[in-house]
């Protein structure tokens, strides 16, 4: 059986949310505006997260990447990689966050992932301009077209926000933190509660056994 393990970022492998930090810290008054009504669903993911990134200037990217590059794995990363490369299970990394972040954070564990679908940023302008292969509907990155180009047997995600609703909506196996999980709750939709990927590891031992 083809298992893949679809895995978001910030929140869910961070320990915290880097990429609203990063809005928050770069963009404070465009974020201020903007965030609320994404959270309430008032506002796309698509524009407003294109909105907030593409008032900040293109200069100021170094800088995002160094203040990203303090931020903390959630612990038990490193052992779930190790679980699933030994089971020959690949891990995708589904972010709607900037893939320099994704990268920083990571450092050599990148080399551990099948691939990292993300926003990608051009800074040869006075501001940032982002684009994403996979950018399509309410999303910057689809991340149900990015399952369905694997066509797995069997398809595991792991979120924490609103970020992730699409894509838990259309996976059977779901490991969600809040507050994905309140969605998913309003959605009727099953999903397993966790707060490090110890235990996400445990509890995919159990259903694979």
């Amino acid at each position: 059986m083809k298992r893949i393990v679809f895995c978001d970022f910030d929140g869910t492998i961070t320990a915290e949310e880097t990429f609203v930090a990063v809005l928050k810290k770069f963009a404070p008054e465009v974020s201020a505006q903007l965030m609320p009504q994404i959270y309430a669903r008032n506002l796309t993911l698509r524009s407003g997260v294109r909105t907030i990134l593409e008032s900040i200037p293109a200069s100021h990217y170094g800088e995002i990447l160094a203040f990203s590059a303090t931020k903390a794995i959630r612990p038990g990363f490193v052992e779930f990689l190790d679980f699933l490369r030994a089971r020959d299970v690949p891990l995708v990394i589904v972010s709607g966050g900037l893939r320099g972040i994704v990268e920083t954070i990571l450092g050599d564990l990148v080399e551990q992932v099948q691939a990292i679908y993300a926003v990608d940023a051009d800074t040869s302008g006075e501001y940032l301009q982002i684009y994403s292969e996979f950018e399509a509907d309410t999303e910057l990155v689809a991340k149900v077209k990015v399952i369905e180009k694997y066509n797995a047997d069997e398809n595991i995600a792991i979120g924490d926000s609103i970020t992730d609703l699409n894509m838990a909506l259309h996976t059977p196996v779901v490991f969600a933190r809040e507050p994905l999980s309140k969605y998913l709750t309003a959605y009727e939709k099953s999903y397993i509660a966790w707060d490090d990927f110890f235990q996400v590891r445990d509890r995919l031992l159990d259903l694979w056994q």
